[in-house]
């Protein structure tokens, strides 16, 4: 349950199992896909101008899916 709460669990959940109900996915969470979507706007914004940087943006962009999380948790 605390991975879940720290990860927000599977990103693409998919159905199936008994009964039909939502199956986990094995691969990205939640976390990892609002840590892409962030880095995707930094990008967006620095091109690769600021390449050497690449670590930096890599945690910046984990804080920013960290507070996503939080919010949606209500954290915030």
């Amino acid at each position: 349950m605390t991975d879940q709460i720290n990860t927000g669990g599977a990103a693409f959940p998919f159905e199936g199992g008994e009964n039909n109900h939502i199956e986990p996915s094995i691969g990205m969470t939640l976390r990892d896909y609002f840590a892409a979507k962030a880095m995707e706007a930094i990008i967006a914004a620095d091109g690769i101008q600021y390449a050497s940087a690449t670590e930096a943006h890599a945690k910046w962009a984990y804080e920013q899916a960290d507070a996503m999380l939080a919010a949606r948790r209500g954290a915030l």
